[in-house]
């Protein structure tokens, strides 16, 4: 099975599940509104498949919501950075790997980003660590695809409408099988 098949099945049979306990979207929904808010923002072919794959570490990892419920942390973006790396190259990946992170520098550098963000990102801030300290800030947005990753942050703050209509999965696999390693 290509991975374009096997994302297109785990989008259509798995992410159905309710994002971050919120009772907002599923998963599936908030890929395609981030997907389709970097898109509307002009985003480059990798950005937009890095928004739309973003959380796919929580829909492949079947411990992912047992131990965010609990306060953990099932670090799910090194679960899809994992899973994906091996078919897209690091302009997809890596802002996946700092999309966490770059959560935790913007409630350290943007004094009204906390406020906007979901109560289920909230509660899971401190599971993954709580807020950057000034040096950890510096130091995050300095490591390649961080600003990339902050991009991401700020789509995935903003996909979590359970009104948006989105367009389907498969308008998105264009951008899939450009990014694809050859």
């Amino acid at each position: 099975m290509s991975i374009v098949d096997e994302l297109t099945e785990i989008y259509g049979t798995r992410g159905f599940e309710v994002f971050e306990g919120d009772c907002v979207t599923s998963q599936t929904a908030h890929g395609l509104q981030s997907a389709m808010i970097a898109e509307q923002e002009g985003a480059s072919a990798e950005m937009i498949v890095a928004a739309l794959l973003h959380d796919i570490g929580r829909i492949i990892n079947p411990k992912d919501r047992e131990m965010t419920d609990a306060g953990g942390d099932a670090k799910h973006e090194e679960v899809a950075r994992h899973y994906l790396e091996k078919h897209f190259g690091p302009e997809v990946t890596m802002p996946i790997k700092w999309h966490v992170a770059a959560k935790k520098y913007l409630v350290a550098t943007d004094p009204t980003y906390k406020k906007k963000i979901s109560p289920g990102s909230t509660r899971s801030l401190a599971g993954q660590g709580g807020v950057h300290m000034d040096d950890e800030a510096q130091a995050f947005i300095e490591q390649p695809y961080a600003k990339e990753g902050v991009a991401l942050r700020r789509w995935d703050d903003r996909a979590k409408n359970p009104d948006a209509v989105t367009p389907p999965f498969a308008h998105f696999v264009p951008y899939i099988e450009a990014c694809v390693k050859a």
